[in-house]
């Protein structure tokens, strides 16, 4: 099975680009072969668009919280309500988000989903700092323009299966809570390189085996090159990839998914959710 996992970025460039990591499943090893950097959503679409079969992991959030959806007075499916943030440009969609936080108390201004509440990550309505927000919108709207499965979020018994991606919950597995990567290269500081390293041999590890089901395979250029990205994109790329990994190991029960996992919000597929209480 081709496996892909994508670092994505809300506004593709030369300087950040999107990274690709391209694989493939055989039996339970994941062999990694090539990364792909693309510097607009042309490409981005076009790989999206790869006549398939493929599991592709992405790290973005594919959708808002239910607390949102309801309070917005959208449609309670996902194709529903990103079909009307389609329709609208980056300004307007920034702007409403915004706006829907003004004149709110302190504390209810940016929901998390409940994945985001079990991943401990940030609410998908932020749009400054890590703007993820953005990513929402740039990213959901090109999956619904796919002919692929979006899981949990739309089903339609197609080849092409993407999953959400988190690849912080790996490197947290491997490194805690300490800081892999910095975009500013001032701040590319050793102590983010040895993280890398470390993560980097933590994924070959019998325990990572044992987590996500899969024995990672690569040659010792693309580990250095994992490493020597102090952007930490090829790495999370590759996260993403074993993640997607994962998941179709777990083909036959929703990739992973609970089964009572929210539709409208989705979900991150990782085994620490695996069993998660809903």
């Amino acid at each position: 099975m081709k496996i892909i996992g994508a670092d994505f970025t809300s506004s593709p460039s030369r300087k950040k680009p999107i990274t690709f990591a391209y694989g493939e499943l055989d039996e339970k090893v994941l062999k990694i072969f090539s990364v792909e950097e693309v510097t607009d959503f042309i490409k981005f679409e076009a790989v999206l668009g790869d006549a398939g079969p493929y599991v592709a992991g992405l790290d973005f959030p594919f959708g808002q919280s239910q607390t949102l959806i309801n309070n917005l007075g959208w449609p309670n499916v996902w194709q529903d309500y990103v079909g009307i943030v389609s329709k609208m440009d980056r300004n307007q969609f920034c702007q409403l988000l915004d706006d829907y936080k003004k004149h709110r108390a302190t504390g209810d201004k940016e929901h998390r989903r409940k994945i985001d509440e079990l991943a401990s990550s940030i609410s998908p309505q932020k749009l400054y700092g890590v703007p993820v927000g953005k990513m929402f919108y740039e990213g959901a709207k090109r999956l619904l323009a796919t002919d692929a499965d979006i899981v949990p979020v739309r089903r339609l018994d197609s080849t092409k299966v993407i999953v959400e991606a988190y690849p912080a919950i790996i490197a947290r597995r491997i490194v805690g809570k300490n800081s892999y990567k910095n975009d500013q290269k001032k701040k590319q500081t050793k102590e983010l390189y040895l993280a890398r390293k470390n993560i980097v041999d933590g994924i070959f590890s019998d325990s990572m085996v044992d987590t996500y089901k899969v024995s990672v395979a690569m040659s010792d250029e693309m580990k250095d090159k994992l490493v020597d990205d102090a952007t930490g994109d090829t790495l999370d790329a590759v996260l993403c990839a074993i993640q997607a990994g994962w998941a179709y190991q777990y083909r036959d029960r929703g990739y992973g998914i609970p089964e009572n996992a929210n539709p409208a919000e989705g979900w991150i597929a990782d085994p620490l959710f695996l069993s998660a209480e809903l």
